[in-house]
């Protein structure tokens, strides 16, 4: 089990930018250098109406774009709400990027009021992410934004 109040610490000194660009890369490798039985994590951003842009990532190359109406990260921006997903070949519209990926975590990342992308965790491992995961991740993407200049 992942310490995530530590975590969220040493990613708060580690994001010594304001640029959410820089931010965002940083953040990406930090979660996979820390959190363990992943291989995927990154940003989606939302660059155009109701679609996904691959941004920063660790991990085999990725889909992209990513409509609002599929796969477990169109549904984190279209509800707004955290999807946590323990076998994802169990959703129908699922994305397989990696065939090596079983289950998922996707946060959105809104910002003023507007999302502005989600954070995508993918693991191999079926049913890695718990609750205790879900909000100490959601922590991590609190503390980036905290940290990040969105308006550039």
């Amino acid at each position: 089990m992942s310490d995530y109040p530590r975590l969220a610490r040493q990613l708060e000194a580690l994001l010594d930018s304001r640029d959410w660009l820089t931010n965002a890369a940083q953040t990406c490798a930090f979660i996979m250098q820390e959190i363990p039985d992943l291989n995927w994590a990154g940003f989606y951003l939302q660059r155009r109406a109701e679609t996904l842009i691959l941004g920063p990532f660790q991990g085999k190359p990725a889909c992209n774009p990513i409509p609002f109406s599929k796969g477990v990260c169109g549904g984190a921006a279209r509800t707004r709400q955290t999807q946590r997903v323990d076998d994802v070949h169990s959703i129908a519209d699922h994305i397989a990027c990696d065939a090596a990926s079983r289950s998922e975590l996707v946060i959105p990342i809104v910002v003023d009021g507007a999302l502005w992308g989600v954070l995508d965790l993918d693991s191999p491992r079926p049913a890695r992410f718990t609750r205790d995961d879900q909000t100490g991740i959601e922590h991590l993407v609190a503390t980036f934004i905290a940290a990040s200049d969105f308006s550039g």
